[in-house]
């Protein structure tokens, strides 16, 4: 009667070194690292194949057992954004996600909301500070249910400016923290930072840095009121290890502060999103709610594939939430509760992200602050340097883009689609630090083939 292990027990254990030889004698006199070893964006040289003789993890810290599916909808008519909200909570969404540009009737907007036999959360991404207003929507429940989405240094960093001034701002976040000590009330936008080129060492690092700013400013205990929201790329292996890495580090910065779970929000990116042939757009967003799950993701927020030229409608919004349901109800990620841990290769990406991230988040803090380095312009050409390095890969077709840079439909024509501007624009306003600007890997090439349409 064979044992359990018979399989096993029938093969004697291969060494990393006798691995290695095997393929050099399959290599036939190739050289090993110029043809099976390559180089991420982030000078992380991977290997073929990872062994359990070089092994080497970090303790990352536990997640939930489940994740919260979550749709985002702004704000223009409160009416309208409560029907939308409501038919999105029905049919499969356990959160939603309100942008608004100024203050609205908070009534009409949860109006029916007390007929949800379900447990969800709300966040609200406001483009606005006002801490009345904000006072006013924390109110409304009384279960800690609503997360204010609220980022000051984000607004400068994107626009060049504060809502008013530092003092002013910061002011605000104070006056709130002390009367909802318990409540979710900052955001850190790490996507920003994805979006605009940085690669993933750049993001993790920057974020820290962000975070340590209102750590500062705050106090340690100001950790417990911090959410962060990522973006998730089409690099898959590498996306997990970036939030499992993070986790790591977010948890050694504030070590200090007892039972302070981490809260992450994750979405898609938009840089390898693509308008041209823009079904594709498909399966770079399943990819990228794999790997938000698999890296510990609280709520993972739906992007539909063809968000970037067309208008919010139910369509597409029901074919991305749909997308989050199968892979958490029928590809049983509802339980993913860190599937990566034990993977030689994806430990061994977050040891390594972990460890160079940490060294960038050190070097900014002993040059006096994330902030500081923001006025002196340091962070913005180091994300514009990462930035140029990867389009010039896309550019020569080393980074591909299905439909656009590989395998385009030149038949296929999107003059006339176009709801929305999908391009960065340009700001000619003063402001007071140059800004960092969210741009897509194909916004040139798609230039050019619209204007010969």
């Amino acid at each position: 009667m064979p044992t359990e292990n018979y399989l096993f027990d029938t093969f004697p254990p291969v060494s990393e070194k006798e691995w290695k030889q095997q393929i050099q004698m399959e290599l036939k006199g190739a050289d090993y690292n110029q043809t099976l070893v390559w180089e991420s964006l982030e000078n992380i040289r991977v290997k073929p194949f990872y062994h359990i003789d070089s092994y080497e993890y970090i303790e990352v810290p536990k997640v939930q057992d489940s994740f919260k599916i979550c749709q985002e909808i702004y704000i223009d008519n409160p009416e309208i954004a409560n029907k939308i909200a409501l038919d999105a909570l029905s049919k499969g969404a356990d959160a939603v996600l309100f942008t608004a540009t100024e203050s609205f009737d908070i009534d009409v907007l949860f109006q029916k909301f007390e007929h949800i036999d379900k447990e969800f959360l709300i966040y609200f991404k406001n483009q606005f500070l006002s801490d009345s207003f904000i006072q006013s929507l924390l109110d409304y429940f009384t279960d800690n249910r609503v997360h204010i989405l609220q980022d000051p240094l984000s607004k400068l960093v994107t626009s060049g400016t504060w809502y008013v001034n530092q003092e002013s701002d910061f002011t605000s976040i104070k006056n709130l923290l002390a009367k909802n000590p318990s409540n979710k009330l900052l955001r850190i936008d790490a996507g920003i930072y994805q979006n605009a080129g940085a690669n993933m060492i750049q993001q993790i690092a920057y974020s820290l840095a962000h975070a340590n700013e209102y750590l500062e400013a705050f106090g340690m205990k100001s950790a417990a009121n911090i959410q962060f929201e990522f973006a998730i790329g089409s690099n898959y292996f590498f996306e997990i290890a970036k939030l499992r890495a993070f986790r790591y580090l977010w948890q050694e910065v504030i070590k200090d502060t007892k039972d302070v779970p981490i809260h992450i929000i994750a979405k898609p990116s938009l840089r390898n999103a693509t308008i041209y042939d823009y079904n594709v757009n498909l399966l770079r967003t399943t990819t990228a709610y794999m790997s938000a799950v698999l890296g510990g993701a609280d709520t993972v927020v739906t992007m539909p594939y063809d968000r970037l030229f067309k208008k919010s409608n139910a369509f597409s919004e029901r074919i991305a939430r749909n997308q989050l349901l199968i892979l958490k109800e029928e590809n049983r990620f509802i339980h993913a509760s860190d599937f990566a841990k034990g993977s030689y290769y994806i430990e061994s990406l977050t040891v390594e992200l972990a460890k160079k991230s940490l060294q960038l988040f050190q070097e900014i803090e002993k040059s006096g602050g994330f902030l500081k380095q923001l006025k002196a312009g340091i962070i913005q050409n180091k994300i514009a340097q990462s930035a140029r390095k990867e389009q010039q890969l896309f550019d020569e077709g080393k980074i591909i883009l299905l439909g656009s840079n590989k395998y385009p439909n030149t038949d296929e024509r999107m003059k006339d689609k176009l709801e929305l501007f999908p391009f960065l624009k340009k700001q000619s306003k003063q402001t007071l630090i140059r800004p960092v600007l969210a741009k897509r890997l194909s916004e040139d090439y798609e230039k050019k083939r619209l204007d010969k349409e």
